[in-house]
């Protein structure tokens, strides 16, 4: 009788802690399931539990482990701490061949370095994203340059993010050029007609008005960034009164604290706590205009012809700004109701944003991302039967 020896495939640790990463990491863990021998195991640090939970359910994918890292009042060395520690002993027992990170979160950075530290190979997703000012964004351009420092493979969604990780002078072989995972899951989310499941959002999208749909958390915007992007919807609603507002307020205390008190009241403004990718993705579509500070909906409204106003200073997606689908902003109210009133008062001006191409993918990001890693497995198991030879 003979008995298979046969190792069993390799596991590929997927880490997520927000929102965004759930949305970015579910294209790569569904592609590892159907079209790969390598095993997703899916590890949400909790960061932001339930909205993970509520997103990768959507995407039917369930996490494997989760290390429940939250704390009340928790700083952001006390979470790196968390993670650090909670997710070593889940790799110590797992050994995954590779471990793969998205974008520039704690969670993202804490558990690169954990990876590193147990020499397990670090894929970075949506690598090479630089606005050159280490506060802008806050933590996430450290957070993201430090990744960059502990990966081996480095997963560019464009060009122009490859370009600025061969100038730092990283090994062409090890940067591939993806697209954005994002667009596979926008597409995919889009085409399945989600309902709002939100009676007044329902009305809203069969009505004939414009809509402009705001969201807003980022830290370089709590002092002071957010009550001036509250005090210009207030102006609108005065300049434009067949204008509709929507704003879906993150659940960080410090969000609502800071916009609630002036838009509580507004008839033209409609409050909403978070809303399930599904229907947020609608409401993009919808949408007439968007107003953000998120970087993942500087890829998504682009990519919807959806005109993207950005409430920063600065941005990590340049190509956005470039190709003319996205523009920069501040927080400045009179700025804001300036940009805004002109985009929808001005045909042409609207149409030419409207219009503009989506320089993050075609919505196949993920099979690419999966043919990378398993390039980067085969090798590793080449290494080690190699030594085992020799």
């Amino acid at each position: 009788m003979s008995i298979n020896h046969a190792e069993p495939p390799p596991g590929i640790a997927l880490v997520i802690g927000t929102r965004p990463e759930a949305i970015k990491v579910a294209p790569v863990v569904t592609a590892l399931s159907d079209e790969s021998h390598m095993v997703p195991v899916v590890i949400s640090t909790g960061q932001h539990r339930d909205l993970v939970t509520q997103m990768l359910g959507q995407f039917g994918i369930t996490a494997d482990i989760d290390l429940s890292v939250m704390a009340e009042a928790q700083g952001l060395g006390e979470m790196a701490a968390r993670i650090l520690e909670r997710i070593a002993p889940v790799l110590l027992e797992h050994s995954p061949a590779a471990l793969l990170v998205q974008g520039d979160t704690t969670t993202a950075m804490a558990a690169a370095l954990a990876a590193f530290y147990q020499r397990i190979p670090v894929i970075h997703l949506e690598a090479g994203l630089r606005t050159g000012d280490r506060f802008s964004p806050y933590p996430e351009e450290v957070n993201r340059r430090l990744i960059t420092q502990l990966a081996s493979l480095h997963l560019a969604p464009t060009a122009a993010a490859a370009s600025n990780l061969l100038a730092e002078g990283l090994a062409p072989e090890s940067v591939i050029v993806t697209g954005n995972t994002v667009i596979d899951a926008l597409f995919a989310t889009l085409a399945s007609r989600p309902a709002y499941g939100n009676d007044a959002l329902e009305r809203l999208d069969a009505s004939s008005r414009r809509i402009l749909l705001v969201t807003a958390h980022r830290r370089e915007s709590w002092e002071g960034g957010l009550r001036r992007i509250a005090e210009s919807l207030v102006e609108l609603t005065h300049r434009l009164p067949e204008l509709a507002i929507v704003f879906p307020v993150h659940p960080n205390p410090v969000v609502a604290d800071a916009v609630m008190p002036l838009l509580f009241d507004e008839p033209q403004v409609l409050l909403t706590g978070p809303l399930e990718y599904g229907p947020f993705v609608r409401l993009m579509a919808r949408s007439d205009l968007i107003l953000t500070d998120s970087g993942g909906i500087q890829e998504e409204g682009p990519a919807l012809g959806t005109p993207t106003l950005v409430t920063r200073e600065t941005t990590e997606r340049p190509e956005a700004i470039a190709a003319g689908g996205a523009r920069l902003v501040g927080t400045d109210p009179h700025r804001i109701v300036r940009e805004v009133t002109q985009l929808l008062s001005d045909r042409v001006a609207y149409d030419q944003m409207a219009s503009s191409p989506s320089p993050f993918g075609d919505g196949h990001a993920a099979a690419r991302v999966v043919a990378a890693i398993d390039q980067l497995v085969d090798r590793k198991e080449r290494v080690k039967l190699n030594a085992a030879i020799a």
